[in-house]
């Protein structure tokens, strides 16, 4: 008799649900710690300034220079000609809109000594230097 009653092997069972924890867990994870950098973003390594205040910044004119010397406006490559003719349309719409200039710490100082007489020349006197 005992052939008749055979214990059935119950067939192994997966349990998702602590498998979709660990899942949105480690996506909520990695959304966390990710660093969102634009694909137009020059590669700039800012000067470290000690007696720096907050790098708050309001304005919506961004200007930099990379390591060699390019210039982009906006996230934007552009000559310097074009920079000049760039700040004169900014002048035209507001001449209070602050510009924040990015130069990275081994960029020359004649690029951006530059950079900063196109703003003064243009009229946009409210400049700044963006540091670490």
């Amino acid at each position: 008799m005992s052939g008749l009653y055979q214990k059935r092997r119950r067939r192994p069972e997966l349990n998702l649900v602590p498998l979709i924890d660990v899942l949105v867990m480690l996506i909520f994870f990695a959304f966390v710690t990710m660093q969102f950098k634009s694909a137009a973003t020059l590669n700039i390594t800012l000067p470290r300034v000690e007696t720096a205040g907050k790098n708050e910044f309001k304005g919506t004119v961004t200007i930099g220079i990379d390591k060699e010397g390019v210039i982009s406006f906006n996230g934007k490559t552009a000559t310097e000609e074009e920079l000049l003719a760039l700040l004169q349309q900014v002048r035209n719409i507001n001449k209070d809109i602050p510009v924040l200039i990015k130069a990275d710490e081994t960029t020359q100082l004649k690029k951006l000594a530059f950079v900063m007489d196109a703003c003064r020349k243009t009229g946009l006197n409210k400049f700044s230097l963006q540091s670490r």
